[in-house]
């Protein structure tokens, strides 16, 4: 071949050719494809969550009932009776509740609760490098938000399905609910052991006084609690609860929400643990079953809401006229097992029940023999009576013999005849203040007769008499039953100068959501019923 075919053949294979890669550049390159696939994968899984949490920003969290016990106050505020069904709990605001407690609450349970969003990323990692190293889960990271969800909406299953849902439920809590909705829900939620739920009246529990009256010591007992209210709970063993204040009041120091002089000092202190007792019994307890009756019966308030839903009961009752007609009722009754009586005390002026007793013992017997209409009123009827013939004609001095008569009416179809006690008879004639005094019956049902029995029936139910009344000669003399409550109306309207009032036993009732909201705002758009009034 000539040296120009060579030539020609070089540069040929010149131009084919392709310069050598360097390995750096190669490297370069795969960096640059494997940077770009993390990137993609980033900006995904950042879109992902973006909609994730636009979703459960848009979704309405569970609907959950958190149980109240409802209250009954008697005129004076005092408290008359609780009710609740398995949950003793009052809710309160965060600024009813004493700032020691919740510090050491936050201490104990969740520090870095106002900086986290319901999932403490470092209290998990940190949890998990323990765990790992005790090759057992000794160490938990569930914040507050997170206790607070499961107690709402789940089970304490120890499974990974129940710990996600827990966690998605936290967020969603955090993105609709403030910090500070969040820790009080929490502090009225969470379980103190005896059947007590929520600080106001675990506080009522150990130490008989409002949350909001807390000292530092007795804050750092409550708080210790929680973690195990089986071992934990004075009631039960007062040295663990003594060492768990402790422990709580180093947190708090360890914190930075006190200083180790104000823990030393706590430590110190002397505590006055209420004695745990039963519960005692309820006062006016026939006023209470009346007083449930017309809340469920007339006002319309579940039996469920009435017992389970916080609700406040504000009463016509007075305690101390109560003890006195209860005292009364037993003296009376003393040495006589078989009779029973019944007794109620109103106010004229407003027809207020102020006191209620309706039988010799309640536990044995729980029939309310005041609202009972199975007895006749007898002679206690004729005041009634003369009321109408003083409207009609009749003056305290009008006469009528008293002497054994035959009364006829329904136009002379029917005859009546009644009898004085022990057929005894003054066979003269007598007004109206002697027949008052003897309780003359011919006298009476003279009257009755004379004036008309519907005119009668007219007064009586203007009076607030509303049983069944017929008009014969034997009203005049109490033949028809009428309830003790209702003959006390009665004669309150004689004794108020004939103003009658309907006899109330309920002022107000307040709602547990109202007045829990009413407490924080009263803008507050969740509440629609401030009220129930009788």
């Amino acid at each position: 071949m000539s040296d120009n075919n060579k030539h020609q053949t070089a540069k040929d294979s010149s131009k084919g050719s392709k310069p050598k890669e360097l390995p750096s550049m190669r490297w370069m390159r795969r960096i640059k494809k494997m940077f770009s696939f993390f990137f993609t994968i980033f900006i995904l899984l950042l879109i992902l969550a973006a909609t994730g949490l636009v979703y459960l920003r848009s979704q309405t969290l569970p609907v959950t009932k958190m149980l109240q016990t409802s209250q009954m106050y008697d005129t004076h505020g005092e408290l008359i009776d609780t009710f609740y069904s398995g949950q003793n709990r009052q809710v309160v605001s965060l600024s009813e509740i004493s700032p020691y407690l919740i510090n050491a609450t936050l201490a104990v349970e969740d520090q870095h609760f106002y900086d986290h969003f319901g999932v403490d990323v470092k209290a998990v990692a940190r949890a998990a490098i323990v765990n790992v190293q005790a090759m057992a889960k000794v160490q938990g990271a569930g914040t507050i938000t997170q206790q607070l969800a499961r107690n709402l909406y789940l089970t304490h299953d120890r499974t990974w399905s129940r710990k996600i849902k827990e966690t998605v439920l936290a967020l969603q809590m955090e993105m609709q609910l403030s910090k500070d909705e969040i820790l009080t829900n929490y502090l009225n939620q969470i379980y103190y052991g005896h059947s007590t739920y929520g600080i106001e009246t675990a506080s009522e529990l150990f130490f008989g006084k409002h949350a909001s009256e807390l000292t530092l010591a007795e804050s750092a007992m409550i708080a210790g609690v929680p973690k195990g209210p089986r071992y934990y709970s004075p009631y039960y063993d007062l040295t663990n609860a003594m060492d768990r204040q402790k422990i709580v009041l180093q947190t708090m120091v360890r914190s930075g929400f006190i200083t180790q002089s104000a823990a030393d000092a706590a430590g110190k202190e002397k505590l006055e643990i209420q004695p745990l007792t039963k519960k005692k019994p309820a006062a006016a307890p026939y006023f209470r079953d009346y007083v449930r009756s017309l809340a469920t019966d007339k006002l319309g308030i579940p039996e469920e809401q009435f017992d389970e839903g916080g609700i406040k009961i504000y009463t016509t009752l007075d305690k101390n006229t109560q003890k006195i007609a209860e005292d009364v009722v037993t003296k009376q009754l003393a040495g006589k097992p078989d009779i029973q009586a019944a007794l109620v005390a109103l106010d004229p002026r407003s027809g207020q029940i102020k006191a209620m007793v309706g039988g010799r013992d309640y536990a044995d017997n729980q029939f309310n023999r005041v609202l009972s209409n199975t007895r006749q009123p007898g002679s206690s009827f004729k005041p009634i009576v003369y009321m109408v013939a003083l409207q009609n004609g009749y003056t305290p001095v009008t006469q009528v013999k008293s002497e054994p008569t035959v009364f006829t009416y329904d136009e002379g179809r029917q005859r009546y005849t009644p009898r004085n006690f022990n057929d005894q008879y003054v066979n003269a004639a007598i007004d109206m203040r002697q027949a008052i005094s003897k309780s003359d019956n011919i006298y009476a049902v003279h009257t009755i007769l004379d004036v008309g029995p519907a005119k009668v029936i007219d007064l009586a139910r203007r009076l607030g008499i509303a049983s069944t009344m017929k008009p014969l000669p034997s009203l005049a003399l109490g033949s028809f039953p009428v309830s003790p409550l209702e003959m006390v109306s009665a004669f309150g309207t004689i004794a108020n100068q004939g103003v009658h009032h309907e006899t109330t036993a309920i002022t107000r009732i307040e709602d547990a959501m109202v007045r829990f909201c009413m407490k924080h705002t009263r803008k507050c758009r969740t509440c629609s019923i401030l009220l129930l009034l009788m």
